[in-house]
């Protein structure tokens, strides 16, 4: 083997391992999250949990990136332990589909079906057509469609590169005697393991034996001991995410480490045990890539079978390399947990970490109303654990906008989707209006406080008009979240004529204050202070509308923001002139 052949199949491996990263991150895009997100919500099931881990793994083509995910859950208290280890059960089957796909390079057969079903014959096919959708196509999930072809395409042309490199190396004695080593079972898992642990992925460590298997120098007592120590090195990816996460995501990742170590152990005893007394014959056989399919599929799924009624032990073995402390015991609060989802571990995944910093919004935007409607009642009945509670509150907001600010420029730093952009505008929008509804509830509290310390009341009449003013402004917080939480650009139309009738009582309860005023029924005084009640009311409610605007403006390209409002508050729109004065009679003044 000469230097020329040797240069041939480093240029293969770097296509193979280049071409599985494409494949693998076309594959992540094309499902959008939504698999991720199934995985986090469904696995309460055990049996579920293995089956979720095996198709998610299966379709995103990297068992590593499927625990590695599982670690981010479990740090982020989304899912709890024993749901993970069911997930990373099935992330092992999952991950032996890429194996089945990469022995069609072994597919013989003179027929026309075979000829079709080798990579050589549709590669070039599938590489042609994605880079012409890729030129051509302007839509995000063509051009994505694109990608995965070009990946398998250049995976298959780097996996063919290989083989066919390694066929003459059957004839080379030096090589024949380097694998005869490596049929030594502790010589063989370490290779294997080192190998999986560099390029961290236990399928491309198999697709490289596969390759290694077509020159036919390959034997079934060198490839099995190679393939059990790819399945430990497997867990190396989950082992080095979990070190600067938290205790439970450690146990998550040693939940991995000691299901592989333990099923890789079990295996080699007993077929070795049972190989001394009966010597099985085909050990001495060359093998396939086919075969390394079939070991490497089978091997798992009975390891998963077997484990089933005992992923208790996992568990159990987690807690004792990791034992729990007393912090861990104690409750944790919910804005330390709710913070916690932001994990840096989904930002591989930008539809996951949107997906959670929506959460995370939501939350902030729940905290932002409660402080802003528990300052609206200290008029009724003052007190000042309540004016504490709405500072404290205003506090958690502001910390919200800060961690998830920071989070979303991270996110904005990947490749993201048309759809994903789309969200991550409008959650950087609306996390600012939900701090600025958070500082109008403390200018309320304020505003409640100086009347309670100067013995101040309103008068019967102002009373009863900020009655209809406040509940008019809690209307139109609750509809807005509703509207974020939901993106329901339908009832997003309805806050836009909310915010107008909110303007016209604005300007009202302050014509009618002045009224007062010049019949000595009120005092300048009282005056300042129901014109701060009134402009904070006010201020909230246009914050309100931003995030109504901001939902429906994204969903028309051809408006501006402000163009936008103008079209929506045009005086020739019947439909917002009814709407407004349908809620005018709604909220009537007394």
């Amino acid at each position: 083997m000469d230097i020329f052949s040797v240069l041939t199949m480093i240029g293969g491996l770097a296509l193979f391992l280049y071409g599985m990263d494409v494949l693998g991150d076309g594959l992540k895009k094309a499902s959008g999250g939504k698999l991720e997100i199934i995985l986090e919500k469904l696995t309460a099931n055990k049996l579920m949990a293995i089956l979720l881990g095996a198709g998610v793994t299966a379709i995103i083509q990297s068992s590593s990136a499927t625990t590695v995910m599982v670690v981010g859950f479990v740090n982020s208290g989304i899912m709890k332990l024993g749901q993970a280890v069911g997930v990373i059960l099935g992330a092992n089957v999952g991950t032996t589909v890429t194996a089945w796909l990469l022995s069609l390079t072994g597919v013989e057969g003179s027929s026309l079906f075979f000829q079709l079903l080798k990579p050589s014959s549709f590669s070039p096919i599938l590489a042609i057509a994605g880079v012409i959708m890729m030129s051509m196509c302007k839509r995000e999930k063509h051009k994505v469609a694109a990608t995965i072809m070009i990946g398998f395409a250049v995976l298959m042309f780097g996996m063919d590169t290989m083989s066919n490199t390694v066929k003459p190396l059957a004839e080379n004695p030096d090589f024949i005697d380097i694998l005869l080593m490596f049929s030594n079972p502790v010589l063989g898992m370490l290779i294997g393991l080192v190998l999986t642990a560099i390029i961290q992925s236990s399928s491309a460590s198999v697709g490289i034996l596969q390759a290694l298997c077509v020159s036919g120098a390959v034997s079934y007592s060198t490839a099995i001991p190679i393939i059990m120590g790819q399945n430990v090195g497997d867990c190396v990816a989950a082992m080095i995410s979990s070190a600067s996460a938290g205790k439970q995501a450690k146990r998550a990742a040693f939940i991995g480490l000691y299901y592989k170590v333990i099923k890789v152990v079990a295996f080699m005893v007993n077929f070795y045990t049972l190989n001394a007394v009966f010597h099985f014959q085909f050990l001495d056989k060359t093998a396939s890539a086919i075969g390394v399919a079939v070991i490497h599929t089978t091997f798992n799924i009975v390891a998963v079978v077997a484990m089933y009624p005992f992923t208790w032990v996992l568990e159990k073995l987690a807690y004792l390399t990791i034992p729990e402390s007393d912090e861990e015991i104690r409750p944790v609060t919910p804005a330390k947990m709710e913070i916690q989802i932001l994990d840096a571990r989904f930002l591989n995944t930008p539809r996951v970490a949107l997906e959670q910093c929506k959460n995370a919004a939501i939350d902030m935007a729940n905290y932002a109303k409660d402080g802003l409607f528990l300052a609206m009642e200290l008029f009724n009945k003052f007190d000042q654990k309540g004016a504490d509670k709405v500072i404290e509150l205003e506090n958690l907001v502001d910390h919200y906008e800060d961690e998830l600010s920071t989070y979303l420029v991270k996110i904005s730093s990947k490749h993201l989707t048309e759809k994903d952009s789309q969200e991550l505008t409008i959650l950087l929008h609306c996390i600012g209006d939900f701090e600025r509804i958070s500082d109008h509830a403390v200018n309320i509290m304020e505003s409640a406080k100086e009347m309670y310390e100067k013995d101040l009341t309103f008068s019967k009449k102002a009373v009863e008009e900020l009655r209809v003013f406040s509940e008019a402004v809690r209307d139109i917080i609750n509809t807005s979240i509703q509207v974020f939480r939901e993106e329901d650009l339908q009832l997003a139309n309805i806050v836009e004529p909310m915010e107008e009738l909110i303007d016209y009582l604005n300007s009202e309860i302050k014509k009618r204050h002045v009224k007062r005023l010049r019949k000595g029924k009120c005092t300048i005084e009282m005056g300042f202070i129901l014109s701060d009640i009134s402009t904070n009311y006010e201020r909230v409610s246009d914050h309100c509308s931003n995030i109504a605007l901001c939902l429906l403006q994204l969903n028309e390209e051809n408006f501006g923001t402000h163009e936008f409002q103008e079209h929506l508050t045009n005086k020739n729109n019947a439909v917002f002139l009814a709407e407004v004065k349908r809620l005018q009679e709604q909220y009537k003044l007394p």
